[in-house]
């Protein structure tokens, strides 16, 4: 089933979903300094493996943030290339729901709240 949505929602869940985005990926950035600290300060072995296990793992999520980052300004060329070809009453138009982003996006911060809880729970554990 294609529903349909007016313009201006699917512009403010893009919005939304940027920003986010754009906070996960300073998330992970803070992620590294944590995860750096913990390895500069333990050699042990078990570690240096949960170090790198980690650090695999916030490669997985920039990538993936790269990804819905790239989807989603597709759907804002999309829209914007519809209301440049047809401007009249963009406003009270509507366009195909983008449902398969949105899930994309709601995995995205399941997992990526998953990966948090793991790291705090070693960090708690290295400390």
């Amino acid at each position: 089933m294609n529903t349909q949505k007016p313009i201006a929602e699917l512009h403010v869940e893009h919005k939304e979903w940027l920003n986010k985005l754009l906070f996960y990926n300073d998330d992970l950035k803070i992620m590294q300094s944590r995860l750096d600290e913990i390895a500069s300060k333990n050699s042990n072995q078990e570690v240096l493996v949960f170090v790198e296990r980690f650090e695999n793992q916030f490669k997985i999520q920039k990538d993936q943030i790269d990804i819905l980052n790239h989807d989603i300004k597709q759907h804002v060329n999309n829209i914007e290339e519809s209301v440049i070809n047809n401007p009249i009453a963009s406003n009270h138009r509507k366009m195909a729901d983008h449902s398969e982003e949105r899930k994309k996006m709601i995995r995205f911060e399941e997992l990526f709240a998953e990966l948090r809880k793991d790291l705090l729970s070693f960090l708690s554990k290295w400390l």
